[in-house]
């Protein structure tokens, strides 16, 4: 919509009946209809752009100087003034009597905030159009403006003009209708995986225009603030949660439904779900037609940001009902109702990178209002990308820390969360485009300037967040790597609040678990919660920009350890037992993505189809690698669907499917042939129960002790595939817990205690039931007494790849 024409009172926008009216600081727009009051104009606009001209032509005329408001009034449509506004805060605030919208943009010579209703959206139209006047709707960098009056059932979006010049990293373009970075709620396609109007992927989105009277009914909810300590967390997607029939849900995939399956979680032991992204993105970004599998290719995992302030429309099943705002009560819902079971959550953040991609990406939102404060750009605008995804968040900018930190207590305040995994998030400590210490830290220092993307030691960003007064009391949880090379596991700058996603627990306990020499002394570090990589000294940075930063890698506790041996990228952990090889052609790319690497066993044979040896084997890893994850010091992570034992066919990275390989099988997990989930119940309760299962800090000689086939001399020769250790328990009393990964059997000789014998409770080389020997097993003294000769000897005997927990019981 272009300009039409200016005078020195009044400016015309063609097309959508908005007329600026200057009156000294006073600037009113409204709509609708004809007649002369006092020193008040009301036309009636029904005509063309020229018609409107010659009305208000006609009324200035009769008014004479006079006239300090024109109210164009169209039919069908509230009329409203508009005013100059304030540029705090950021995005659309409801406020008395009418709506404040600020924005910034740094490089942006015009801007025009775009109003839609609901239909006109769909029809890619846009319904009323207020040019904003830099020297009035400007301040700053902030462009700003007051629409008084009633916006109900409208959405919004900004328009930039400015320079065009992407080898300068702008990108300004007066055609594009932009998505506010701050907006609450986006509105765009209302049903997940269903094109917009003519089959367009990328329909056009707006912002929800807020209403003052929205309330949500909390019912008393507060944070449950549990320590990090006692957690359990369970890696969780949502609509991958409820999406197969078998769930047997109203709304299946959606938040209300997931809901429905709380209390499974609740059985299962949990106390806290990491949600996988439910901010808002575009699952139509990768749609094409997979010949192989028969079905359209999509965005299920959601790493691929479009808006952080929002949650996913396209989960909730409301939709677009009530412009969004049912939408983000039916997330709050699901939180209030994870809490009412005692239950935690947190947001998988992906802060690193966003939908738009490279120079060739779609124009949604951050790229036309300011590309090169958002992204990280090289000197000739080409896009930095350590995140592998063709962008990278230009994060320690101070105007895009803000943004997050705002986007952080916004998600805490408002939605109740109660913290975040950041993925990626290595980027975060990466120095920004245009990197100077003015810049930065106000004042300039003396040393070398820092190259774009350079890690830098005390980080902004990560420091902003650390000392927030809100979010330095929420958990904190980093993927201390990025697809750049970044690798910080054990060194990610923590301020003694931030835990990581433990690549290298992970990997030493796959290694150790399917027999791989070398790992005896470093899988005994996982056990305690990874003490090499968590309890150091400090240490002086030596980064060769000089600021002579100290960074303190000490002080850090067990729980800062996140345990996992799966995720949602890589294998399931059935997958884990069953394939050595990856099988991912199903994602339409000749299997050459996903990771190589996967450090897995087949136990003899590839593929599903095995011997009943070899499938009983499968199930004794399975429940040594669970076994092994409760038993850690530091925070179990499971993965959702690992507890029954799914399987996605050997496929490890199914970001772009739709179906049954990403979906919780409900089915499955009720089968009696689930007998793994009966074992991940009755550890996660075990963990519970047992003291020194989650300490505050690392252990030490005076409740553990490590033992090998003979008390009191452990093996940790490179050669070695056997460790064990005795922990004593406030509760418990004291715990002997060994694993024997070797392909032997072994018999080893338990620690004497006097006065007291040794009784077996796990043994993963046991069949169900007697894998655990819980209170309600049937004839459970009697298969304790088929062991009496060995524990009368302080004996006990153990498969091959076994692992076992005994308790120490008074002698009778």
């Amino acid at each position: 919509m272009e300009l039409a024409r200016t005078t020195s009172r009044f400016s015309f926008a063609s097309n959508c009946g908005l007329f600026p009216v200057k009156c000294g600081n006073l600037r009113r727009y409204a709509r609708g209809g004809g007649d002369l009051v006092g020193n008040s104009v009301t036309l009636r606009a029904s005509g063309s752009s020229r018609r409107l001209e010659s009305l208000v032509s006609n009324a200035s005329a009769r008014g004479g100087d006079e006239v300090e408001t024109v109210v164009i009034e169209r039919p069908g449509l509230a009329p409203f003034q508009v005013l100059a506004g304030s540029p705090a805060p950021l995005g659309a605030t409801a406020c008395d009597g009418g709506v404040n919208f600020a924005i910034y943009s740094s490089g942006a010579t015009a801007a025009a905030l775009c109003l839609f209703t609901l239909a006109d959206l769909t029809a890619n139209r846009v319904t009323e159009e207020v040019v904003l006047d830099p020297l009035i709707n400007r301040t700053g960098n902030v462009w700003h403006v007051f629409l008084q009056g009633e916006l109900d059932d409208m959405v919004y979006g900004y328009k930039f003009d400015g320079k065009l010049s992407p080898q300068e990293g702008h990108y300004f373009d007066y055609s594009r209708i932009l998505l506010d970075p701050y907006a609450k709620a986006v509105i765009s396609r209302g049903e997940y995986g269903v094109l917009g109007p003519g089959g367009d992927c990328w329909p056009q989105m707006a912002g929800m225009i807020p209403v003052s009277n929205e309330e949500f009914d909390w019912e008393g909810d507060l944070p449950l603030q549990y320590p990090q300590k006692d957690l359990i967390v369970y890696e969780m997607h949502v609509r991958g949660f409820t999406k197969h029939d078998s769930s047997e849900t109203n709304s299946p995939g959606t938040y209300i439904s997931a809901i429905k399956k709380l209390d499974h979680l609740k059985e299962l032991g949990i106390n806290c779900i990491e949600l996988m992204p439910c901010h808002e993105f575009n699952e139509l970004e990768y749609f094409s037609y997979n010949s192989i599998v028969g079905e359209n290719k999509l965005n299920f995992w959601g790493y691929s940001t479009v808006n952080y302030f929002s949650p996913m429309i396209r989960y909730s099943s409301a939709g677009l009902a009530n412009c969004g705002c049912d939408a983000i009560n039916e997330f709050k819902t699901l939180v209030r109702e994870a809490h009412k079971r005692g239950i935690e959550v947190l947001l998988d953040v992906v802060f690193n990178h966003t939908a738009e991609g490279n120079e060739n990406g779609p124009m949604i939102s951050f790229r036309g209002i300011d590309n090169s404060t958002y992204y990280m750009l090289a000197p000739k605008g080409e896009f930095y990308n350590y995140s592998g995804c063709g962008n990278t968040f230009n994060c320690n900018h101070p105007v895009v820390r803000q943004f997050i930190v705002d986007c952080l207590r916004y998600w805490v305040t408002e939605m109740h969360v109660d913290g975040f995994r950041f993925d990626l998030a290595s980027i975060m400590t990466r120095s920004c485009s245009l990197w100077d210490p003015v810049n930065v830290y106000g004042n300039p220092i003396e040393g070398d300037m820092v190259t774009t993307g350079t890690p830098v030691g005390g980080p902004p960003l990560i420091e902003m967040i650390s000392n927030d007064p809100i979010l330095c009391k929420v958990k904190l949880i980093a993927e201390a790597w990025d697809a750049g090379g970044l690798y910080q596991v054990g060194s990610f700058p923590h301020s003694g609040i931030w835990s990581e996603w433990n690549g290298q627990y992970r990997d030493i306990v796959r290694q150790f678990i399917k027999g791989t020499d070398g790992f005896a002394g470093a899988f005994a570090q996982c056990l305690c919660g990874s003490p090499n990589l968590y309890q150091k000294t400090q240490r002086e940075d030596k980064l060769t920009w000089k600021l002579q930063n100290i960074i303190s890698d000490g002080g850090r506790k067990p729980w800062h350890s996140i345990n996992f041996i799966c995720a949602h990228d890589g294998f399931t952990l059935a997958d884990l037992v069953t394939y050595n090889n990856k099988y991912n052609l199903s994602n339409g790319e000749d299997n050459r993505d996903g990771e190589n690497h996967n450090l897995s066993w087949n136990c003899g044979e590839e593929g599903e189809f095995a011997s009943i040896t070899v499938r009983r084997l499968r199930k004794r890893q399975m429940r040594n690698f669970f076994l092994c994850l409760m038993v850690s010091q530091g925070v179990p992570m499971i993965y959702m669907g690992d507890e029954y034992g799914h399987t996605k066919g050997g496929n490890n990275n199914t970001y772009c499917h739709d179906n049954y390989l990403n979906y919780f099988r409900w089915d499955r997990k009720e089968e009696s042939s689930s007998d793994f989930y009966r074992f991940c119940r009755l550890m996660t309760k075990f963990r519970y129960e047992c003291e020194s299962l989650g300490l505050d800090e690392f252990p030490t000689s005076e409740r553990l002790q490590w033992h090998g086939h003979q008390p009191k001399i452990p093996d940790w020769s490179e050669t070695s595939r056997f460790v064990a250790f005795t922990m004593s328990d406030s509760v418990k009393g004291e715990i002997y817990v060994a694993f024997n990964t070797s392909h032997l059997p072994v018999t080893v000789t338990l620690p004497e205690r006097s006065g007291y014998r040794w009784e077996p409770l796990v043994d993963t080389s046991k069949p169900v039931p007697y894998d655990f020997l819980s209170d309600d097993v049937p004839d459970r003294a009697t298969a304790i007494k088929l062991y009496s000769h060995f524990l009368d000897s302080n004996l006990y005997p153990m498969l091959s790849y076994s692992s076992i927990i005994l308790i120490l019981q008074p002698d009778a």
